[in-house]
């Protein structure tokens, strides 16, 4: 998200319902398919991405497929249209991510998740005083269709919003922990019309996206306003979580070695950085090149992701990568491994 990017967005036109429904086709083979955002090692079976995005004007959730296995060429699937259009809340989602099952649901269901926001409705203003408190959730069986759309509350009314949710499955808890960036108003200021707190990182548990735990504060660096979370497993209770400072308006990042409510630490020093001007850190491993991760960073004043990467996910040194064949325009979202079965169903399904 962007306070800074005051463009008015087009409304689009919603989708039947049916166009969410899954049609009549032939059952996927996942027995090869691990969820690879737990594995930092190179995995055969997997041979391509999806990524999930919207663009700058169109709220919605648009599908990009790699080019073969290369993790920084993508091109569009539906004819570049909207493969979700949401029907609730604002009818405008952000920031969506895709969720990997986990436990019993590891390689049988996949969930989306994203802020509940059409800014073309509203002012940025507006959208943090009085914005929605929800999330919007859509799930599948198979990465090619999503049904059950559905905007699940998580905070309470003196919250000013929700923004940027994304999840990791915590295996030592054997539950979904979701997050997302929220700012707070007094009780004795129903309205909003007062200063609010800083924004921070909130958190609760789930096991289907249905029904949420108390939320509670997961980072709080007040005064400087935190957005964005992103985090990925490195192994060995080891994570390094990725964000938005959004008083500087630059994105660094984070790592524990004790746990998703353990130590973290700040390669470089405080005041090292991945970049500035960014927002949206979306991480993901290479499928090929063991230890290699890519970092997507929202240039959201310019011309949305691009692809960064590293071979030192700990040591916090990324690089520009070659963006020959990334496309332009992508807004924050977020990239899964997939393997051959699921890319060759996404191209029949989405062409």
């Amino acid at each position: 998200m962007s306070l800074l990017n005051m463009r008015s967005l087009i409304s689009l036109s919603v989708f039947a319902t049916c166009a969410l429904a899954a049609p009549a086709s032939q059952a996927l083979d996942f027995s090869s398919f691990s969820p690879r955002s737990v594995h930092q090692r190179a995995d055969p079976s997997l041979t391509g991405y999806l990524g999930a995005f919207f663009l700058g004007d169109k709220p919605s959730v648009y599908f990009y497929t790699s080019n073969g296995n290369n993790a920084n060429s993508f091109k569009a699937l539906n004819k570049g249209q909207p493969v979700i259009n949401p029907t609730k809340g604002t009818k405008g989602v952000r920031d969506p991510s895709l969720i990997a099952g986990g436990g019993r649901e590891a390689s049988k269901k996949w969930y989306i998740i994203g802020t509940d926001l059409e800014i073309g409705k509203t002012t940025w203003d507006a959208a943090q005083r009085t914005g929605s408190r929800g999330i919007f959730v859509w799930e599948s069986v198979d990465l090619v269709n999503w049904a059950q759309e559905r905007l699940v509350e998580v905070e309470d009314k003196t919250a000013g919003m929700v923004w940027a949710p994304d999840a990791i499955w915590d295996a030592e808890k054997g539950q979904y922990l979701v997050h997302w960036a929220s700012k707070f108003y007094a009780t004795s200021d129903p309205q909003h019309t007062g200063s609010p707190s800083a924004t921070r990182i909130r958190y609760a548990y789930t096991s289907d996206f249905k029904t949420f735990s108390a939320p509670q504060d997961y980072i709080n660096k007040s005064p400087t306003n935190i957005i964005d979370l992103n985090i990925l497993p490195l192994g060995d209770k080891t994570y390094a979580r990725f964000m938005k400072d959004e008083t500087a308006k630059t994105v660094f990042t984070e790592i524990s070695t004790t746990g998703l409510f353990g130590s973290w630490a700040r390669p470089g020093g405080s005041n090292a950085i991945i970049a500035s001007g960014v927002e949206g850190p979306a991480a993901y491993w290479d499928n090929q090149v063991q230890g290699k991760a890519h970092l997507l960073l929202d240039f959201y004043g310019s011309d949305g992701y691009r692809p960064y990467e590293t071979s030192d996910v700990k040591g916090g040194k990324w690089t520009a990568s070659d963006r020959t064949n990334f496309p332009k325009n992508l807004r924050h979202g977020s990239v899964l491994p997939v393997n051959a079965t699921i890319a060759s169903a996404l191209a029949a399904r989405w062409p």
